[in-house]
């Protein structure tokens, strides 16, 4: 890891424990939260978001959360198709 990078739950004055914003219960299971692994290989916005819902999706909001994942991949194929990606329609 590199030395200056600093998890958000570490910060000075955030809470570590059973904290909703910091720690939330539905990336528990995880070694690292999703956007601790999306800022340190600065992935894109679609892809995070496409990581985080996958990753949460058993815990928190099921075939929601997929549903949600699916639609940032579909305005990923339009964007590469050169389409709209306002007007993908959700799952």
């Amino acid at each position: 890891m590199d030395a200056n990078y600093h998890y958000l739950r570490d910060l000075p004055g955030n809470k570590k424990n059973n904290d909703t914003v910091y720690n939330p219960h539905h990336y528990a299971q995880y070694e690292i939260q999703p956007l601790e692994f999306i800022m340190k290989n600065k992935l894109s916005f679609w892809l995070g978001n496409v990581i985080k819902y996958a990753m949460r999706a058993d815990e928190k909001n099921g075939e929601e959360d997929l549903d949600k994942a699916i639609s940032y991949l579909r305005r990923r194929k339009a964007e590469l198709r050169g389409e709209s990606v306002i007007d993908v329609p959700f799952p």
